[in-house]
């Protein structure tokens, strides 16, 4: 396969956001979002899924960290996008993380159909002074532009920081296996409609 890499920039009123990304990296990562908790999280996604990321973002931290999360998830979808050829992966991927008393799955299709299934029942409503509602907003946004259906399921968990960390570990490692090519796909869209663009 050719490199599977990509960079984006994003500018907005309300943030200047790049993001480059080497889907088949080693896991580095260099991020700097303003977020310290939310860089937390974008770290494990490269670590578990293999994925190189350069992520700076400069947003409205003075009114709320929102435009900032949600315009991450949609620069970080728009780069998998651009960086994916579809053809030979997997397609598919899915992942159970535990954490202490905390366990996520999460599922993954690169079917080029945008669709959230998202339920996570927190026991608080932030960590530290990250707002958690807003990880909805930046998985919205990935999937928005990824072009991807994604399920996020959390089973069980008391302790919201262990809560959100398996999903985003069990999201690096879902991605990791579903854009992994398949060498019996070679050459192949995995899908019987031929494309998958929508």
């Amino acid at each position: 396969m050719s490199a599977r890499s990509a960079s984006v920039e994003r500018n907005t009123n309300e943030t200047r956001i790049k993001v480059s990304v080497n889907l088949d990296g080693t896991g580095k990562f260099a991020i700097k979002t303003g977020l310290p908790f939310l860089e937390h999280m974008l770290e494990q996604v490269a670590r578990h899924g293999l994925i190189d990321m350069d992520i700076v973002a400069d947003g409205d931290l003075h009114i709320d960290a929102h435009h900032t999360v949600e315009d991450l998830g949609i620069t970080l979808g728009q780069a998998f996008d651009k960086a994916l050829s579809k053809t030979g992966i997997r397609r598919y991927g899915h992942a159970y993380v535990p954490l202490d008393e905390a366990l996520s799955r999460v599922v993954i299709d690169f079917s080029g159909r945008p669709g959230l299934e998202y339920q996570i029942p927190f026991k608080r409503g932030s960590v530290g002074d990250f707002d958690v509602d807003l990880f909805y907003e930046f998985f919205q946004g990935f999937v928005n532009h990824a072009k991807v259906t994604l399920h996020i399921d959390n089973l069980r968990g008391n302790n919201a920081h262990h809560q959100i960390e398996t999903v985003f570990k069990a999201f690096g490692r879902a991605v990791r296996m579903a854009i992994e090519p398949d060498p019996r796909m070679q050459g192949t869209v995995p899908s019987t409609k031929g494309t998958l663009t929508g």
